[in-house]
């Protein structure tokens, strides 16, 4: 009678078991590497907190707009803001040129919050200038100190002279947008994005 090695099913057994640890090995391996390679880089995440920390304080500076606009982000996307470029090139090679000559005028496009917040300041601050009972500054000093009592701090470059009126540029702190306005006859202040070069005040120059 033969006999069958006896040692035949432990092998098997370890041979099974081996197979079994690879395997795991193999499963572990690849979700840790799935899980680093989709992890929010710290920067990131730094970057959307500050944001975030901005914006509330803004909301608790302005509890009336932000009340406005809450609602403002469900809302879809416009097609455009003024003096955002468009992706169409103008077919007149007159206009063309003079489109890339002033490219740098090119202002980033609002999304409907930022344009709701934006716009409910450039209100506010129109009302608190020049509205009903209200006497204009005159004067740089006096424009800054009315717009720091509106509760925007603006600094000595965000107002200016020109043209011979009054103006100031400067972005609403943790809302983003730019508020510009001029106290010309009628005056006007509006709200927009930074330009292609940044910042809120006009760039000057081109080629």
């Amino acid at each position: 009678m033969i006999r069958r090695p006896a040692h035949g099913p432990a092998i098997a057994v370890l041979l099974a078991g081996s197979l079994a640890l690879a395997a795991c090995g193999t499963t572990k391996a690849g979700a840790g590497a799935g899980a680093s390679g989709s992890a929010t880089p710290d920067y990131v995440r730094q970057a959307q907190a500050s944001a975030e920390a901005g914006k509330q304080a803004h909301d608790r500076k302005f509890p009336d707009i932000a009340a406005r606009c809450k609602d403002a982000a469900a809302a879809p996307s416009a097609s455009g803001s003024p003096g955002a470029s468009s992706a169409a090139e103008p077919l007149d090679p007159e206009a063309a040129k003079y489109a890339e000559n002033h490219a740098y005028k090119t202002q980033a496009r609002l999304s409907p919050e930022a344009g709701c917040r934006g716009g409910a300041h450039a209100a506010r601050i129109t009302k608190g200038l020049v509205g009903t009972g209200k006497t204009a500054p005159t004067t740089e000093d006096g424009l800054r100190k009315a717009l720091e009592a509106l509760g925007y701090p603006a600094t000595e470059d965000e107002v200016f002279t020109s043209g011979g009126a009054l103006g100031f540029a400067f972005s609403v702190p943790g809302a983003g947008p730019c508020v510009t306005g001029y106290l010309g006859t009628p005056p006007k202040v509006e709200a927009h994005g930074q330009y292609m070069e940044g910042g809120c005040m006009e760039p000057r120059g081109g080629h």
